[in-house]
Protein backbone atom coordinates (compact mmCIF):
# COMPACT_ATOMS: atom_id res chain seq x y z
CA UNK A 1 0.00 0.00 0.00
CA UNK A 2 1.45 3.37 -0.78
CA UNK A 3 2.14 5.71 2.05
CA UNK A 4 3.13 8.93 1.46
CA UNK A 5 6.29 10.62 3.31
CA UNK A 6 5.90 12.32 6.28
CA UNK A 7 7.92 15.25 5.69
CA UNK A 8 5.22 17.43 7.61
CA UNK A 9 6.61 16.01 10.97
CA UNK A 10 9.88 18.10 10.02
CA UNK A 11 13.12 15.88 9.68
CA UNK A 12 14.05 17.04 6.34
CA UNK A 13 16.68 18.85 6.99
CA UNK A 14 19.12 16.27 8.57
CA UNK A 15 22.36 16.49 7.18
CA UNK A 16 23.33 12.43 5.93
CA UNK A 17 26.39 11.08 4.51
CA UNK A 18 25.06 8.31 1.73
CA UNK A 19 28.57 7.90 0.58
CA UNK A 20 28.93 4.43 2.23
CA UNK A 21 25.01 3.11 1.94
CA UNK A 22 24.71 -0.40 2.21
CA UNK A 23 26.03 -3.37 4.70
CA UNK A 24 29.16 -5.29 4.22
CA UNK A 25 30.50 -7.31 1.30
CA UNK A 26 28.87 -10.69 3.08
CA UNK A 27 25.44 -9.03 3.35
CA UNK A 28 22.56 -11.12 1.04
CA UNK A 29 19.79 -13.65 1.84
CA UNK A 30 19.78 -15.49 -1.07
CA UNK A 31 22.05 -18.07 -2.80
CA UNK A 32 21.37 -18.33 -6.17
CA UNK A 33 22.64 -16.12 -8.62
CA UNK A 34 25.32 -14.89 -6.78
CA UNK A 35 27.69 -14.13 -9.75
CA UNK A 36 24.87 -12.28 -11.83
CA UNK A 37 26.15 -10.18 -14.19
CA UNK A 38 22.76 -8.14 -14.92
CA UNK A 39 20.25 -6.92 -12.00
CA UNK A 40 17.38 -5.40 -12.18
CA UNK A 41 15.49 -3.00 -9.90
CA UNK A 42 11.60 -2.15 -9.83
CA UNK A 43 11.22 0.81 -7.36
CA UNK A 44 8.29 3.67 -7.31
CA UNK A 45 8.64 7.05 -8.36
CA UNK A 46 8.98 7.90 -4.73
CA UNK A 47 12.79 6.70 -4.69
CA UNK A 48 13.45 8.47 -7.84
CA UNK A 49 11.88 11.93 -7.45
CA UNK A 50 12.94 12.29 -3.30
CA UNK A 51 16.13 9.77 -2.99
CA UNK A 52 18.08 8.95 -6.38
CA UNK A 53 20.96 9.52 -4.76
CA UNK A 54 20.18 6.70 -2.00
CA UNK A 55 19.53 4.21 -5.18
CA UNK A 56 23.00 5.01 -6.54
CA UNK A 57 24.91 4.43 -2.81
CA UNK A 58 23.08 0.78 -3.26
CA UNK A 59 24.30 0.47 -6.69
CA UNK A 60 27.82 1.60 -6.25
CA UNK A 61 28.23 -1.12 -3.13
CA UNK A 62 27.11 -3.72 -4.90
CA UNK A 63 29.26 -2.65 -8.35
CA UNK A 64 32.08 -2.17 -5.89
CA UNK A 65 32.03 -5.97 -5.07
CA UNK A 66 30.89 -7.04 -8.67
CA UNK A 67 32.79 -5.30 -11.33
CA UNK A 68 30.97 -4.61 -14.71
CA UNK A 69 28.07 -5.84 -13.63
CA UNK A 70 24.71 -3.78 -15.00
CA UNK A 71 21.98 -2.77 -12.79
CA UNK A 72 18.97 -1.16 -14.60
CA UNK A 73 16.05 0.72 -12.90
CA UNK A 74 12.88 0.98 -13.76
CA UNK A 75 10.37 3.23 -12.09
CA UNK A 76 6.56 2.93 -11.53
CA UNK A 77 3.30 4.66 -10.29
CA UNK A 78 1.80 2.94 -7.29
CA UNK A 79 -1.54 2.07 -9.88
CA UNK A 80 0.34 0.73 -12.70
CA UNK A 81 3.03 -1.42 -10.76
CA UNK A 82 1.32 -4.56 -9.86
CA UNK A 83 -0.34 -4.67 -13.05
CA UNK A 84 2.70 -4.79 -14.67
CA UNK A 85 4.40 -7.16 -12.43
CA UNK A 86 1.41 -9.70 -12.39
CA UNK A 87 2.31 -9.92 -16.60
CA UNK A 88 5.78 -10.39 -15.82
CA UNK A 89 6.24 -12.76 -13.20
CA UNK A 90 3.95 -15.23 -15.40
CA UNK A 91 7.01 -14.72 -17.88
CA UNK A 92 10.93 -15.85 -17.41
CA UNK A 93 11.79 -12.07 -17.32
CA UNK A 94 11.22 -11.26 -13.83
CA UNK A 95 12.76 -8.42 -12.13
CA UNK A 96 15.39 -9.15 -9.48
CA UNK A 97 13.97 -6.80 -6.65
CA UNK A 98 10.83 -5.19 -6.46
CA UNK A 99 9.13 -2.43 -4.32
CA UNK A 100 5.93 -3.40 -2.69
CA UNK A 101 3.36 -1.52 -0.16
CA UNK A 102 3.12 -3.39 2.68
CA UNK A 103 -0.26 -4.70 2.57
CA UNK A 104 0.45 -5.82 -0.82
CA UNK A 105 2.78 -8.08 -0.01
CA UNK A 106 0.25 -10.78 1.30
CA UNK A 107 -1.21 -12.30 -1.62
CA UNK A 108 2.16 -12.54 -3.72
CA UNK A 109 3.49 -14.20 -0.43
CA UNK A 110 0.50 -16.63 -0.36
CA UNK A 111 1.16 -18.00 -3.94
CA UNK A 112 4.75 -18.29 -3.63
CA UNK A 113 5.83 -15.40 -6.08
CA UNK A 114 8.93 -14.57 -4.09
CA UNK A 115 12.21 -15.81 -3.02
CA UNK A 116 12.95 -16.86 0.92
CA UNK A 117 15.32 -14.44 2.18
CA UNK A 118 17.19 -14.79 5.27
CA UNK A 119 16.57 -11.97 7.68
CA UNK A 120 19.88 -12.28 9.63
CA UNK A 121 21.82 -11.25 6.64
CA UNK A 122 20.04 -7.51 6.54
CA UNK A 123 20.66 -4.57 9.66
CA UNK A 124 18.99 -4.50 12.32
CA UNK A 125 16.20 -7.43 11.06
CA UNK A 126 16.00 -8.40 14.97
CA UNK A 127 14.53 -4.65 15.41
CA UNK A 128 12.20 -4.59 12.67
CA UNK A 129 9.12 -2.36 12.95
CA UNK A 130 6.37 -4.67 14.56
CA UNK A 131 4.13 -3.47 11.53
CA UNK A 132 6.34 -4.04 8.90
CA UNK A 133 8.12 -7.54 10.33
CA UNK A 134 4.76 -8.82 9.89
CA UNK A 135 4.16 -7.77 6.17
CA UNK A 136 7.65 -9.73 5.38
CA UNK A 137 6.90 -13.20 6.92
CA UNK A 138 4.26 -15.54 5.96
CA UNK A 139 3.60 -18.74 7.80
CA UNK A 140 6.89 -18.35 9.66
CA UNK A 141 9.36 -17.74 6.79
CA UNK A 142 11.04 -13.95 5.61
CA UNK A 143 9.78 -13.04 2.09
CA UNK A 144 10.98 -9.55 1.63
CA UNK A 145 13.01 -6.94 3.94
CA UNK A 146 10.85 -3.66 4.97
CA UNK A 147 12.46 -0.60 3.34
CA UNK A 148 10.68 2.34 5.04
CA UNK A 149 7.49 3.54 7.11
CA UNK A 150 5.19 6.18 7.32
CA UNK A 151 2.54 6.85 10.52
CA UNK A 152 -0.55 8.18 11.96
CA UNK A 153 -0.29 11.30 14.54
CA UNK A 154 -3.54 13.62 15.92
CA UNK A 155 -3.29 16.71 14.41
CA UNK A 156 -5.02 20.19 15.73
CA UNK A 157 -5.96 23.43 15.52
CA UNK A 158 -4.36 24.63 18.19
CA UNK A 159 -5.49 28.39 17.72
CA UNK A 160 -9.14 26.80 17.98
CA UNK A 161 -8.27 25.07 21.07
CA UNK A 162 -6.83 28.25 22.68
CA UNK A 163 -10.27 29.56 22.15
CA UNK A 164 -12.31 27.53 24.55
CA UNK A 165 -8.55 27.74 27.05
CA UNK A 166 -7.13 24.66 25.62
CA UNK A 167 -3.06 25.57 26.02
CA UNK A 168 -1.31 22.06 25.34
CA UNK A 169 -1.91 19.45 23.33
CA UNK A 170 -3.74 16.05 25.09
CA UNK A 171 -1.67 13.56 26.88
CA UNK A 172 -4.79 11.08 27.95
CA UNK A 173 -8.31 10.32 26.44
CA UNK A 174 -10.03 12.42 28.75
CA UNK A 175 -8.09 15.45 28.11
CA UNK A 176 -8.72 15.02 24.24
CA UNK A 177 -12.46 14.27 24.96
CA UNK A 178 -12.61 17.24 27.26
CA UNK A 179 -11.26 19.60 24.79
CA UNK A 180 -13.00 18.01 22.14
CA UNK A 181 -16.43 18.86 23.36
CA UNK A 182 -15.49 22.29 24.34
CA UNK A 183 -14.93 22.94 20.58
CA UNK A 184 -17.66 21.03 19.01
CA UNK A 185 -20.07 23.32 21.89
CA UNK A 186 -18.37 26.46 20.75
CA UNK A 187 -18.41 25.86 16.79
CA UNK A 188 -21.80 24.31 16.10
CA UNK A 189 -23.04 21.02 14.72
CA UNK A 190 -21.61 22.34 11.31
CA UNK A 191 -18.18 21.95 12.52
CA UNK A 192 -16.34 19.03 13.00
CA UNK A 193 -14.24 18.69 16.38
CA UNK A 194 -12.50 16.11 15.16
CA UNK A 195 -12.94 14.84 11.37
CA UNK A 196 -13.22 11.24 11.31
CA UNK A 197 -14.49 10.41 7.92
CA UNK A 198 -15.88 7.43 8.95
CA UNK A 199 -14.79 4.87 5.90
CA UNK A 200 -11.54 5.31 7.20
CA UNK A 201 -10.82 1.46 8.39
CA UNK A 202 -7.39 2.42 9.09
CA UNK A 203 -8.63 4.72 12.11
CA UNK A 204 -11.30 2.21 13.06
CA UNK A 205 -9.14 -1.11 13.46
CA UNK A 206 -6.87 1.37 15.57
CA UNK A 207 -9.77 1.63 18.33
CA UNK A 208 -10.05 -2.10 17.88
CA UNK A 209 -6.34 -3.53 18.35
CA UNK A 210 -6.29 -0.87 21.24
CA UNK A 211 -9.18 -2.26 22.72
CA UNK A 212 -7.83 -5.97 22.22
CA UNK A 213 -9.37 -6.98 19.37
CA UNK A 214 -8.75 -7.73 16.04
CA UNK A 215 -9.85 -8.28 11.97
CA UNK A 216 -9.17 -11.63 12.34
CA UNK A 217 -7.41 -14.37 14.52
CA UNK A 218 -5.03 -16.72 12.77
CA UNK A 219 -5.14 -20.64 13.64
CA UNK A 220 -1.99 -22.86 12.01
CA UNK A 221 -2.31 -21.48 8.88
CA UNK A 222 -6.34 -21.05 8.52
CA UNK A 223 -8.09 -17.73 9.64
CA UNK A 224 -11.16 -16.39 11.18
CA UNK A 225 -12.56 -13.05 11.13
CA UNK A 226 -12.57 -11.56 14.56
CA UNK A 227 -14.75 -8.34 14.11
CA UNK A 228 -17.47 -9.52 16.12
CA UNK A 229 -15.87 -10.56 19.21
CA UNK A 230 -16.26 -8.62 22.08
CA UNK A 231 -13.30 -6.69 22.03
CA UNK A 232 -13.57 -5.92 18.60
CA UNK A 233 -16.98 -4.45 18.95
CA UNK A 234 -16.07 -2.19 21.84
CA UNK A 235 -13.35 -0.65 19.72
CA UNK A 236 -16.14 0.18 16.97
CA UNK A 237 -18.27 1.34 19.69
CA UNK A 238 -15.42 3.63 20.70
CA UNK A 239 -14.85 4.24 16.79
CA UNK A 240 -19.04 5.57 16.64
CA UNK A 241 -18.74 7.32 19.20
CA UNK A 242 -16.24 9.62 18.05
CA UNK A 243 -18.24 9.70 14.59
CA UNK A 244 -21.65 10.57 15.88
CA UNK A 245 -20.47 13.02 18.11
CA UNK A 246 -17.39 15.27 16.22
CA UNK A 247 -17.60 14.26 12.51
CA UNK A 248 -19.94 16.60 11.08
CA UNK A 249 -19.12 15.92 7.60
CA UNK A 250 -20.51 13.02 4.76
CA UNK A 251 -20.65 9.89 6.41
CA UNK A 252 -20.31 8.07 3.47
CA UNK A 253 -17.03 10.06 2.55
CA UNK A 254 -13.77 8.32 2.33
CA UNK A 255 -10.77 9.97 3.63
CA UNK A 256 -9.00 10.66 -0.05
CA UNK A 257 -9.25 14.25 0.32
CA UNK A 258 -9.07 14.78 4.26
CA UNK A 259 -6.41 17.02 4.22
CA UNK A 260 -8.58 19.21 1.68
CA UNK A 261 -11.10 19.35 3.67
CA UNK A 262 -9.26 20.27 6.44
CA UNK A 263 -7.53 22.91 4.85
CA UNK A 264 -11.00 24.51 4.19
CA UNK A 265 -11.35 25.21 8.48
CA UNK A 266 -14.45 23.61 9.42
CA UNK A 267 -12.47 21.26 11.20
CA UNK A 268 -10.14 20.81 14.47
CA UNK A 269 -8.77 17.58 14.52
CA UNK A 270 -7.71 15.01 12.34
CA UNK A 271 -6.01 11.43 12.87
CA UNK A 272 -4.00 10.86 9.83
CA UNK A 273 -0.80 10.41 8.01
CA UNK A 274 1.96 12.47 9.31
CA UNK A 275 2.61 14.23 5.73
CA UNK A 276 -1.82 15.51 6.13
CA UNK A 277 -1.20 18.27 8.16
CA UNK A 278 1.59 19.76 5.85
CA UNK A 279 -1.00 19.17 2.70
CA UNK A 280 -3.91 20.97 4.55
CA UNK A 281 -1.69 23.92 5.41
CA UNK A 282 -0.52 24.39 1.66
CA UNK A 283 -1.11 27.71 0.11
CA UNK A 284 -2.90 25.30 -2.76
CA UNK A 285 -5.30 24.20 0.18
CA UNK A 286 -5.18 26.57 3.23
CA UNK A 287 -8.63 28.32 3.16
CA UNK A 288 -7.64 29.52 6.66
CA UNK A 289 -4.70 31.68 5.70
CA UNK A 290 -1.61 30.76 7.55
CA UNK A 291 -2.71 26.90 8.68
CA UNK A 292 0.77 26.18 9.29
CA UNK A 293 1.37 27.74 12.09
CA UNK A 294 -1.92 27.04 13.53
CA UNK A 295 -1.21 23.48 13.58
CA UNK A 296 0.04 21.21 16.33
CA UNK A 297 0.85 17.41 15.94
CA UNK A 298 0.77 14.90 19.15
CA UNK A 299 0.41 11.32 19.94
CA UNK A 300 -3.28 10.08 19.60
CA UNK A 301 -3.83 9.31 23.31
CA UNK A 302 -6.54 5.95 22.97
CA UNK A 303 -9.55 5.24 25.73
CA UNK A 304 -7.43 2.34 27.65
CA UNK A 305 -5.18 5.06 28.61
CA UNK A 306 -2.60 4.07 26.68
CA UNK A 307 -1.57 5.50 22.99
CA UNK A 308 -3.66 4.63 19.79
CA UNK A 309 -1.81 1.78 18.00
CA UNK A 310 -1.10 3.02 14.46
CA UNK A 311 -1.38 1.23 10.91
CA UNK A 312 1.99 1.69 9.81
CA UNK A 313 2.17 1.85 6.15
CA UNK A 314 5.32 1.44 4.01
CA UNK A 315 7.23 -0.42 1.69
CA UNK A 316 8.61 -3.66 1.45
CA UNK A 317 11.43 -4.96 -1.11
CA UNK A 318 11.18 -8.27 -2.10
CA UNK A 319 13.03 -10.50 -5.15
CA UNK A 320 10.58 -12.97 -7.10
CA UNK A 321 11.49 -16.26 -7.12
CA UNK A 322 12.18 -16.23 -10.79
CA UNK A 323 14.83 -13.96 -10.79
CA UNK A 324 17.94 -15.36 -11.76
CA UNK A 325 20.17 -13.08 -9.33
CA UNK A 326 18.84 -13.67 -6.34
CA UNK A 327 21.88 -13.60 -4.71
CA UNK A 328 23.12 -9.80 -5.85
CA UNK A 329 19.73 -9.01 -5.50
CA UNK A 330 19.97 -9.33 -1.43
CA UNK A 331 23.12 -7.80 -1.28
CA UNK A 332 21.39 -4.40 -3.19
CA UNK A 333 18.73 -4.66 -0.87
CA UNK A 334 20.76 -5.04 2.07
CA UNK A 335 23.28 -2.08 0.54
CA UNK A 336 19.81 -0.09 -0.17
CA UNK A 337 17.85 -0.80 3.48
CA UNK A 338 21.19 -0.87 5.49
CA UNK A 339 22.13 1.61 8.34
CA UNK A 340 23.44 4.35 5.71
CA UNK A 341 20.46 3.72 3.74
CA UNK A 342 18.09 4.20 7.26
CA UNK A 343 19.90 7.53 7.64
CA UNK A 344 19.38 9.20 4.09
CA UNK A 345 15.92 7.49 4.10
CA UNK A 346 15.01 9.63 7.54
CA UNK A 347 16.74 12.93 6.13
CA UNK A 348 14.19 12.58 3.46
CA UNK A 349 11.37 12.40 6.22
CA UNK A 350 10.12 8.70 6.16
CA UNK A 351 10.16 6.86 9.51
CA UNK A 352 13.26 3.65 9.70
CA UNK A 353 12.75 0.14 9.25
CA UNK A 354 13.76 -0.72 12.63
CA UNK A 355 13.44 0.19 16.34
CA UNK A 356 17.01 0.95 16.97
CA UNK A 357 16.94 4.14 14.29
CA UNK A 358 13.62 4.94 15.64
CA UNK A 359 14.34 5.17 18.98
CA UNK A 360 16.77 8.83 18.71
CA UNK A 361 13.79 10.09 16.49
CA UNK A 362 11.63 10.36 19.76
CA UNK A 363 14.24 13.24 21.76
CA UNK A 364 14.02 15.43 18.74
CA UNK A 365 11.50 17.73 19.29
CA UNK A 366 10.80 17.29 15.34
CA UNK A 367 10.49 13.86 14.90
CA UNK A 368 9.13 12.97 18.13
CA UNK A 369 5.65 12.82 17.72
CA UNK A 370 5.65 10.00 14.55
CA UNK A 371 8.34 8.29 16.32
CA UNK A 372 6.72 7.78 19.63
CA UNK A 373 3.52 6.78 17.78
CA UNK A 374 4.67 4.67 16.28
CA UNK A 375 6.47 2.22 18.78
CA UNK A 376 2.66 1.06 19.16
CA UNK A 377 1.07 -0.59 15.62
CA UNK A 378 -0.78 -3.22 13.92
CA UNK A 379 -1.20 -4.49 10.70
CA UNK A 380 -3.42 -6.48 8.45
CA UNK A 381 -3.76 -10.33 8.92
CA UNK A 382 -1.38 -11.79 6.82
CA UNK A 383 -4.11 -14.50 5.16
CA UNK A 384 -4.18 -15.50 1.92
CA UNK A 385 -7.17 -13.66 0.54
CA UNK A 386 -6.69 -10.48 2.87
CA UNK A 387 -6.35 -9.12 -1.20
CA UNK A 388 -9.64 -9.94 -1.79
CA UNK A 389 -11.07 -8.55 1.49
CA UNK A 390 -9.90 -5.31 0.88
CA UNK A 391 -11.34 -5.45 -2.70
CA UNK A 392 -14.80 -6.32 -1.39
CA UNK A 393 -14.07 -3.02 0.62
CA UNK A 394 -15.54 -5.41 3.33
CA UNK A 395 -14.50 -2.89 6.66
CA UNK A 396 -15.80 0.68 4.80
CA UNK A 397 -18.79 -1.15 4.17
CA UNK A 398 -19.16 -2.03 7.43
CA UNK A 399 -17.86 1.37 8.87
CA UNK A 400 -20.70 2.98 6.75
CA UNK A 401 -23.21 1.26 7.67
CA UNK A 402 -22.41 1.37 11.43
CA UNK A 403 -21.79 5.57 10.84
CA UNK A 404 -25.21 6.01 8.96
CA UNK A 405 -27.17 3.99 11.60
CA UNK A 406 -27.92 1.13 8.84
CA UNK A 407 -27.20 -1.41 11.08
CA UNK A 408 -26.27 -1.90 14.61
CA UNK A 409 -22.38 -2.15 15.56
CA UNK A 410 -22.96 -5.94 16.37
CA UNK A 411 -24.71 -6.68 13.06
CA UNK A 412 -22.60 -4.88 11.08
CA UNK A 413 -19.54 -6.52 12.38
CA UNK A 414 -21.18 -10.19 12.45
CA UNK A 415 -21.72 -9.55 8.70
CA UNK A 416 -18.44 -8.65 7.84
CA UNK A 417 -17.36 -11.88 9.66
CA UNK A 418 -19.27 -13.66 7.36
CA UNK A 419 -18.44 -11.62 4.33
CA UNK A 420 -14.13 -12.05 5.78
CA UNK A 421 -14.33 -15.34 6.32
CA UNK A 422 -16.02 -16.50 2.93
CA UNK A 423 -12.41 -15.33 1.12
CA UNK A 424 -9.33 -14.44 3.84
CA UNK A 425 -8.31 -18.23 3.22
CA UNK A 426 -8.15 -17.93 -0.23
CA UNK A 427 -5.00 -18.22 -2.36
Amino acid sequence: MKRKLIAAIGVAGMMVSIAACGGSDDKGGAKAGGDAKELTVWLTVDAQNNWPELVKAADDAVTKKHPGIKIKHEYYGWPDKNTKLDAVLATDKAPDVVEMGNTEMISYMAKGAFAEVDPSKFDNSDKWLDALKDSVTYNGKTYGVPYYAGGRVGTWRKDIAAEVGVKAAPKTWAELTAALDKIQAKKGDKFSAWYQPSPDWYAAMSFVFEAGGSIAKQDGETWKANLSSPESVKGLNEYKNIVDKYMHGDKTKDESDRPVVFGQGKSATMFAAGWEGATAADPKTDKVGGLKDKLENFVMPGPSGKNLPVFLGGSDLAIPVKSKAQGVAAEWIAAFTGAEGQKGLIGKGNLPNNKADLAPLKSDPATAVAATAAESSWFVPTAPGWGQVEKAQTLKTMLIEIANGKKSVEQAAKDADAAIDKVINTK
